[in-house]
């Protein structure tokens, strides 16, 4: 059964592993707001658990802004990550400000000891773009800070973030990749150089990383209005909206494309920010919040698990269903 909630419309998602059960953590805003572009300033967390990813207990919200003057995430908490270190939870997540009309995105941390009570560490961010590889803001280049989208992983001692960004040269609907930060625990970090180069987009929202197979997949999501690339497979990709991949042989790069084709795509972008995690019983499988309806209206919910298999050519594929 999808995640819908009567109240609320909900969309971006991650997910914590705590033997058995899986978290989601997702975005949600009132329905009440009526227009769906009103939810991105009226949003919370949410919290919902489930042992096989379709029948799912709505919990308690894990977060929400803090409503205090001056504080970094006072306007907006959006999209985050979780990883365990040393018996606790960290959450990075994403945050605005509204004295800055929430045109700077920071990322900042929240931290659990298990997975329901959640404290902020600190008033203010803990990573910032760094004006030396990436967009700062520029009302006659570009809307907004893109500083977004933390995806938190450990390789050996250090870990990183990957992150949404843009660099800060090239064409202006052209400059979209993927940022880079790494620490050592989880609370000073040090931003690096992007982690993959420009050209494709404009943005490339909600990264995660996957290890399959002794591959590492690098899944992001990109609106058919952020979709930059000249040469592509389909002449009609370019109006498709939905969650693509890059592979590599290494966590950290350098990452390629097999496909110029989305692993999950329409023009209607029935199906966004998409996520691949391990089902109950070992097999890969792909969920996205329900988008847009045929008819253009907003849904809101998280979709039931699609199975995901990598053909014998290496690329995936997901047999999904359009909404």
């Amino acid at each position: 059964m999808v995640i819908r909630l009567h109240d609320k419309w909900v969309w971006d998602f991650w997910f914590a592993q705590e033997g058995p059960d899986y978290h989601i953590f997702y975005l949600q805003a009132p329905r009440s707001l009526r227009e769906e572009s009103r939810r991105h300033w009226n949003v919370s967390v949410g919290h919902a658990v489930s042992q096989d990813l379709l029948r799912w207990e709505i919990l308690p919200d894990a977060l929400k802004p803090s409503h205090k003057t001056g504080t970094w995430d006072n306007y907006t908490t959006w999209t985050g990550s979780i990883i365990k270190h040393e018996g606790l939870w960290y959450m990075l997540y994403t945050g605005t400000n509204r004295e800055e009309n929430g045109k700077i995105q920071r990322i900042g941390l929240a931290v659990s000891s298990d997975l329901m009570t959640w404290e902020r560490y600190s008033e203010q961010a803990i990573i910032t773009a760094d004006p030396k590889w990436y967009e700062v803001f520029d009302n006659y280049d570009w809307h907004e800070v893109t500083w977004r989208d933390p995806w938190v992983f450990k390789l050996e001692e250090t870990f990183h973030a990957f992150i949404t960004a843009r660099c800060k040269a090239g064409p202006r609907n052209a400059r979209g990749v993927i940022g880079h930060a790494i620490s050592t625990d989880l609370v000073n970090w040090e931003v690096k150089s992007p982690i993959t180069d420009p050209g494709g987009f404009g943005f490339m929202e909600v990264p995660q990383l996957v290890e399959i197979d002794g591959l590492w997949l690098l899944f992001f999501s990109v609106p058919k209005e952020m979709v930059a690339l000249a040469d592509l497979d389909n002449a009609d990709n370019n109006q498709h909206t939905g969650t693509h991949y890059l592979v590599a042989d290494h966590a950290l790069g350098p990452f390629r494309s097999l496909t110029h084709e989305f692993l999950v795509g329409d023009e209607i972008g029935s199906l966004y920010a998409g996520k691949v995690i391990r089902g109950p019983q070992g097999d890969w499988v792909f969920m996205a919040f329900e988008n847009f309806s045929p008819g253009k209206m907003f849904i809101g919910k998280i979709s039931d698990p699609f199975p995901l298999s990598i053909q014998k050519d290496g690329k995936l594929f997901v047999p999904h269903r359009f909404v």
